[in-house]
């Protein structure tokens, strides 16, 4: 391992870096009872818990591994939040619909998504797309994201009702709506044991972070779990029906290849793909030049571009490899930042993290037993972590300002990341056309030809489809 890691050479030692990624581990572990309720859209979707969680686990285990082996860099992957509820948002909004998005058409999708990132990795597009789009609109979509996440939390967990009513009962006149209805946010019933076991989840996850425990999202669940028990919200099914949630893992109940090619002919496929691939771009990208800089690597920018590059290409394997799997995109996940902080510098904490995931793959009756008030307790926070981005944003500049605040707006209230992305998109463009055309443009506003291409297809899908998913 010394010789094959290079750990000397790295300024580490063996054991220092197998408790970096058992630190790592512990900070993302949560991912392991969140993406199954997530992608079965706590049972909405027709996905089943078990299948999506072996799936979670094993690509987790099996590409952060190889990030170690083959690139040698203190990375972890699994599903990556925002997309994971985007995945299953596109499935619950078009059930009803003339043609629904299927899991199976939507897995398809991210393995079509993961096709295209690869060819944009391997082609170099993908670094010109990155350096394409403003940075103020790449903070948009991570803080856009992390209120849509928070939506979900709330809403799963019955913390944030939602009603639908009648003008006549609600504006008394005052003004009338295009469609005859509004939708009306309140909050839930506090007599409701599951919206009370959320409140306790998100105090205890939240006190725990202040309090700088390591791990504290997932103790937080686990916390909330052992509470959940006394207050009678957790059910003991899993443990009792083994052949649901076995302890020895039964890869037969992997959704391997459950792709629906056919399918994706007959919905309005384009953009959801096309999120799926903008999406990870900017979140892949920004989670390995991070660690990337705490490892140390950028101290030596060629060093450092060259390892970053060898990362990429994992990663956009991962993403196509998740699909094939039976789950939502694979990502890098910026939570590798704790390991590299413990201490790990090569691809033995990778390593290390991933030989986790493959183990928790023995426990997961026990992780079936989370409730979903657990898990949407720490949706909530990951979406405060994903709010601060926005000290980043320039508003006072609004040709940035404008396009940041419609990215952010309007992916929670039309519940939709395709919509935040696509307005914000359009608006930047338009608003730094006029700046070029007005004069009072500086070199911050150029166009780069790629935006021009995105504004172009954006445009035409809103034209032709006329809006929604």
């Amino acid at each position: 391992m010394e010789r094959f890691f290079k750990i000397k050479e790295h300024g580490s030692t063996i054991r220092t870096e197998i408790m970096a990624g058992i630190t790592t581990f512990m900070t993302m572990a949560y991912i392991l009872a969140i993406n199954p309720d997530i992608l079965t859209g706590f049972g909405k979707t027709g996905m089943e818990w078990y299948p999506v969680f072996l799936a979670t686990a094993i690509a987790g285990g099996i590409f952060t591994i190889a990030m170690g082996i083959f690139v040698n860099f203190p990375v972890a992957l699994a599903p990556g939040m925002g997309l994971n509820a985007y995945f299953a948002s596109v499935i619950v909004s078009t059930a009803a619909t003339d043609h629904p998005v299927t899991w199976q058409i939507a897995l398809t999708a991210v393995f079509v998504s993961g096709i295209i990132f690869f060819l944009l990795t391997i082609t170099n597009i993908r670094q010109q797309l990155i350096e394409a789009v403003p940075d103020g609109l790449k903070h948009a979509i991570t803080v856009g994201i992390g209120l849509f996440i928070t939506i979900v939390g709330l809403k799963n967990s019955g913390l944030l009702s939602v009603s639908v009513e009648s003008v006549n009962d609600i504006g008394k006149g005052v003004f009338t709506p295009l469609k005859g209805f509004e939708t009306v946010f309140g909050i839930g019933s506090f007599t409701d044991p599951q919206v009370l076991l959320t409140i306790i989840g998100l105090a205890l996850i939240s006190v725990l972070m202040v309090m700088n425990v390591p791990g504290a999202i997932l103790f937080g669940i686990l916390g909330t779990t052992v509470i959940g028990i006394f207050m009678g919200v957790v059910s003991f099914d899993s443990l009792n029906d083994v052949s649901k949630t076995p302890w020895i893992p039964d890869l037969g109940q992997l959704n391997v290849f459950e792709f629906d090619f056919s399918g994706l002919l007959g919905v309005g496929i384009v953009s959801i793909i096309l999120t799926f691939t903008f999406v990870e771009l900017f979140d892949t990208f920004g989670t390995l030049i991070g660690t990337a800089n705490r490892a140390g690597y950028m101290k030596n920018p060629e060093e450092g571009k060259k390892r970053v590059g060898k990362a990429m290409f994992v990663d956009s394997i991962a993403v196509g490899g998740g699909a094939v799997l039976g789950t939502s995109t694979v990502t890098a996940f910026v939570e590798s930042s704790a390991g590299v902080a413990a201490g790990g510098r090569t691809g033995l904490t990778a390593v290390t993290t991933g030989v986790c995931f493959l183990l928790s793959l023995f426990i997961a009756p026990i992780i079936a037993l989370i409730p979903g008030s657990a898990t949407a307790a720490a949706l909530i926070v990951v979406g405060v972590l994903m709010m601060q981005s926005v000290r980043d944003i320039n508003f006072n500049d609004l040709v940035i300002g404008i396009p940041a605040f419609l990215t952010v707006a309007f992916m929670p209230f039309t519940y939709s990341i395709a919509n935040g992305i696509s307005f914000g998109i359009l608006s930047y463009v338009l608003l730094a056309f006029v700046a070029n055309v007005s004069g009072k443009a500086t070199e911050k506003y150029k166009i780069h030809w790629m935006m021009w291409i995105l504004f172009v297809l954006v445009l035409a899908r809103y034209i032709m489809m006329g809006g929604g998913h």
